[in-house]
């Protein structure tokens, strides 16, 4: 047996079955280094990547008047930009090692020129990216820390919340289980919320889990994969039906490349798959870095300065008409003031229930004061450092309550959805913004770290999950799944799992072939995808626990 697939070399918690070891002669060679040349560019990319951030963090605060920070408090910005991006490079070699795992095996690609490859299209996915991910995952959070997201308590959301994530994500690299990093990332924002509401006093208004949220982004996390095992099978019958071309349904042989044109749809693929993953995994990083930003250098990050002037009189009529849909809905209640209405509507958010007249009165409220201040300072890019994070706070819970009262059903229709959903989205373009700055510092720590520490999970998901050797037809049909699913993902701001949608497509494309899976490593990869979840949401909320005892 060649000694890259040993348990000894990879370190893999997954027994090869026989029929794997026997096969494992004629896989790919894995145990390449990389060129003392190749390291030295590496390392000259990472701290470059580091200075640019770095250079560009400080260019924005001075460029936006933001005061200067404290020596502490800029080393917890940077401690807490270094866990962010530390994130990312886990997850870049542990979720993409699935997308280079098809072209590895079927020598359409060397190792090495898969990982860059792959790496590439990562930095390029993030880089296009829409950001409607990144704020997805935010909107799980409890309300007050992410209103107050500088405070001790905010940094103690973050260090938990990220580190947790990171250390399940090593944990399972260690044993060559391709975990997913977004079911970590999920699982750890849960265990924040619901540590935050355990510890709350009794009576207060602290909130925990978003739950009307959570259960969407559960659904999609849980849903994908058996979506990838069945449309990947699927796919493959289909393309045994309209391609005919035997070489298409063959196992490699020996070290040798396929046909030219089977070569170019694999690498296609891959690159699909690669391209996609970034454009959805990079953005769960970067929006936990615009939280981190927003909450030390509010000045400079809370409020999208970037806005055209132009947008204002629309923004301001929009929230008119907006006040008077809410103060139609508030019946004879009366209009507290704006920082009343900002502790009602965050008290309505924590016990989801905002479908109250006085709850209406306070949104209407907040609308008015809104806009007031907007027409006021002539557009957001002029809002003076005083006042910017108020108004920000107030544009959030806005927000965030249209978003939760457009999930009941009918509560609006006609004319009324038209405006609240146009609201919506003005006071979204005015606070979710990602400068180009993070996109590319999220990029590169994702491309990097496509590049090491990818065997582990490679072998699993090139070997052992079926008990005969990847087809070039099963690779790109586990492929194009991935790609499209994660794609479509995306369009509706979902996060999803690239290794659990290529996982099962791989296990889709055995089971449609008639190549019978491997029931040990497929019980493993379930007991992955089953344990993450409340192992995460352990570890979070442990540690938040713990970390609020030390800020």
């Amino acid at each position: 047996m060649s000694d890259a697939f040993s348990l000894r070399d990879t370190g893999s918690a997954i027994p090869p079955s026989d029929a794997a070891q026997a096969r494992s002669t004629r896989g790919p060679k894995l145990d390449g280094r990389m060129h003392p040349a190749g390291i030295t560019v590496f390392l000259l990319v990472l701290v470059g990547g580091l200075g640019y951030a770095l250079y560009n963090l400080i260019a924005d605060m001075q460029a936006a008047g933001q005061p200067p920070l404290a020596i502490g408090a800029f080393a917890l910005l940077g401690l807490a930009l270094l866990i962010a991006l530390g994130f990312e490079f886990v997850n870049g070699f542990h979720d993409t090692a699935n997308a280079v795992a098809t072209v590895i095996y079927t020598h359409s690609l060397t190792p090495g020129v898969a990982v860059v490859y792959s790496g590439v299209l990562n930095f390029l996915g993030v880089l296009f990216s829409t950001g409607a991910v990144a704020y997805s995952v935010v909107t799980l959070l409890p309300v007050e820390l992410v209103l107050k997201t500088g405070s001790s308590a905010g940094y103690a959301m973050i260090f938990a919340l990220l580190v947790a994530a990171i250390m399940w994500n090593l944990g399972t690299w260690a044993l060559g289980l391709p975990n997913s990093s977004s079911h970590a990332l999920i699982g750890s924002v849960l265990g924040v919320g619901l540590a935050n509401q355990f510890l709350a006093t009794e009576g207060s208004n602290t909130s925990g889990v978003q739950w009307d949220q959570a259960w969407s982004v559960l659904r999609a996390l849980l849903f994908s994969p058996v979506l990838g095992f069945v449309m990947a099978g699927l796919l493959l019958l289909a393309m045994r039906f309209v391609i005919r071309n035997r070489a298409l349904y063959q196992e490699p042989e020996g070290d040798s490349p396929p046909p030219a044109w089977i070569r170019g749809l694999l690498i296609l693929t891959c690159g699909g798959v690669s391209f996609a993953h970034g454009g959805n995994d990079g953005q769960k990083g970067m929006g936990l870095i615009m939280l981190i930003l927003i909450g030390a250098a509010p000045t400079a990050y809370a409020l999208n300065r970037t806005m055209a002037e132009s947008a204002t009189p629309h923004f301001v009529q929009i929230s008119e008409q907006a006040r008077t849909v809410f103060r139609n809905r508030a019946d004879q209640s009366p209009l507290p003031s704006a920082a009343e209405a900002r502790t009602q509507i965050t008290a309505a958010l924590g016990k989801t229930d905002l479908d109250r007249p006085e709850t209406y009165a306070a949104l209407a409220a907040l609308a008015d004061d809104v806009a007031t201040k907007v027409k006021e300072y002539g557009a957001i890019r002029h809002v003076p450092a005083a006042a910017t994070p108020n108004l920000r706070n107030d544009m959030f819970l806005a927000s965030d309550a249209i978003h939760s009262l457009k999930k009941r059903e009918n509560l609006f229709v006609g004319e009324e959805a038209e405006v609240l959903k146009a609201y919506e989205t003005s006071l979204n373009d005015g606070t979710r913004y990602i400068p180009i700055w993070v996109k590319v510092s999220v990029a590169l720590a994702l491309g990097l770290g496509t590049m090491v520490g990818w065997k582990r999970i490679v072998v699993t998901v090139g070997s052992r999950i079926g008990k005969k050797h990847l087809t070039y037809a099963q690779g790109a049909s586990a492929e194009i799944t991935a790609a499209g699913t994660i794609g479509l993902a995306e369009a509706y701001g979902l996060p999803v799992s690239t290794t659990h949608i290529l996982s099962s497509g791989v296990a889709g494309t055995m089971a449609a072939n008639g190549s019978g899976l491997q029931w040990a490593t497929v019980r493993n990869l379930a007991a992955a995808w089953l344990l993450t979840l409340p192992a995460a949401i352990t570890l979070a909320g442990l540690l938040y626990a713990g970390l609020r005892f030390v800020f």
